[in-house]
């Protein structure tokens, strides 16, 4: 009885739609990815920038209708996250690997990616003390100018030129400023997270044990 209430209970999470969305989000990129690397341009960045359209609307739209409809749950919390740093990390290498930028311009992207390993690790670690790391405001305009960025870059030379520049050289400039807001960003995410380290390290012993026995009792 107890094992059958607790399929259907797993069944709703999974079937709700803010969460169906998300998982939507990951099986997107291997079609954006396969659109890049394996239909001629234009009409291969043009579909690719499609797919990564739909990619981000789920972003906005899972979290938003979970709060709206009071769908939120663990699973979704667990997989957004993983579900944005696949769709960013996929992106970049992709466009790496197709030559769309190459050179010194592969340095914003290799700071991005770097700091969403780094955001991860402290997230994770904040998670066991449990510690929430809330998003800047700055943070959000760092993401919607990589999202953007990353839309430009996809298209490349396929895309229009605004004036005397090129819709590759938009995403390109939009790629540096968005490696510039991550180093600042990074650095708060850092000095917050080491902050609350120290003091994790000061805390007395009995008190860590019980935090991490309540970090685990969450978690499973």
């Amino acid at each position: 009885m107890l094992a059958g209430r607790g399929d259907v209970e797993c069944h709703r999470m999974l079937m709700n739609l803010p969460n169906i969305l998300t998982f939507s989000r990951i099986v997107a990129i291997p079609i954006m990815v396969c659109l890049l690397l394996f239909v001629a341009d234009p009409a291969g960045s043009w579909l690719a920038l499609s797919v990564y359209t739909y990619a981000c609307i789920t972003d906005f739209f899972d979290g938003y209708l979970a709060r709206a409809w009071h769908q939120q749950s663990a699973f979704g919390r667990f997989l957004d996250p993983i579900a944005d740093k696949l769709l960013i990390a996929s992106v970049l290498l992709v466009l790496v690997g197709i030559d769309r930028f190459h050179g010194v311009t592969v340095l914003p992207a290799a700071v991005i990616l770097c700091r969403e390993i780094l955001v991860s690790g402290l997230r994770e670690f904040l998670a066991e003390v449990r510690v929430s790391m809330p998003v800047s405001s700055l943070a959000k305009w760092k993401t919607s100018i990589q999202m953007l960025a990353m839309g430009f870059l996809l298209v490349g030379n396929s895309g229009p030129d605004f004036g005397p520049v090129s819709t590759l050289e938009i995403g390109i400039y939009g790629l540096w400023i968005a490696a510039s807001l991550t180093v600042i960003t990074g650095i708060d995410y850092l000095m917050a997270g080491l902050r609350h380290i120290h003091e994790t390290d000061q805390a007395p012993a009995g008190r860590r044990r019980s935090t991490g026995s309540d970090a685990d009792t969450e978690a499973s």
